[in-house]
């Protein structure tokens, strides 16, 4: 039987776990800038600032796979898990970040639920990458992300008809939709990192 050698270098390991804190930072940042009582301007800021926090760490692992002899798992993998990590701070910094330049005042409730999704994602993303080093217990993980990006989808074309309901201004429903496309996006990215977890899991299984 080939066995396959895994390096007993944690820094992988540690730079995802570095990277999905980064979302539940971002996610709590996403929620504070579509609640009520917050000055957009700070907390776009510190969106920013975190986004770039985040980039830095995806520039870490790419730099670390690119000078790595032996990697834990297959090189594409690796790139593909910090890309899609990447893809969902993106999307929640597109989301502050418009909020912020076209000055949106009114949000519709409904885009709480995919703010809770999203902070739900980011929780478990965060408790799951860790355990990649085992590769132990990552089955529930993927799972019930699919369900959160179900959930998403339904809050996503409901408010979509309530944007398109004729209780909107044409140029508000214009700019929510932009707000609201790049929250399904993070859902999307969210449930695209977890795919790439299982496609690790089982291979490496």
């Amino acid at each position: 039987m080939a066995l396959r050698f895994r390096p007993a270098d944690t820094t992988f390991y540690d730079l995802f776990a570095q990277s999905a804190r980064h979302l539940v930072e971002g996610s709590g940042l996403l929620a504070e800038m579509l609640g009520d009582g917050n000055d957009q301007e700070i907390t776009a800021q510190r969106m920013r600032d975190a986004e770039h926090a985040a980039d830095e760490t995806t520039h870490d692992i790419i730099r670390r796979v690119n000078t790595t002899f032996v990697t834990p798992f297959d090189r594409e993998d690796i790139y593909a898990l910090a890309s899609k990590l990447d893809d969902v701070m993106d999307f929640m910094e597109e989301a502050v970040d418009l909020v912020l330049l076209y000055e949106v005042d009114r949000l519709p409730k409904e885009l709480a639920n995919q703010v809770e999704v999203i902070q739900r994602c980011a929780e478990l993303t965060a408790q799951s990458l860790p355990k990649l080093q085992t590769m132990k217990g990552l089955e529930e993980y993927w799972i019930e992300i699919n369900r959160l990006e179900n959930l998403g989808d339904k809050s996503y074309r409901r408010i979509l008809a309530k944007l398109f309901g004729g209780k909107y201004e044409a140029l508000e429903v214009l700019k929510l939709k932009d707000v609201v496309d790049s929250l399904e996006g993070a859902i999307d990215a969210f449930e695209s990192v977890a795919n790439i977890v299982e496609q690790i899991a089982v291979k490496e299984s």
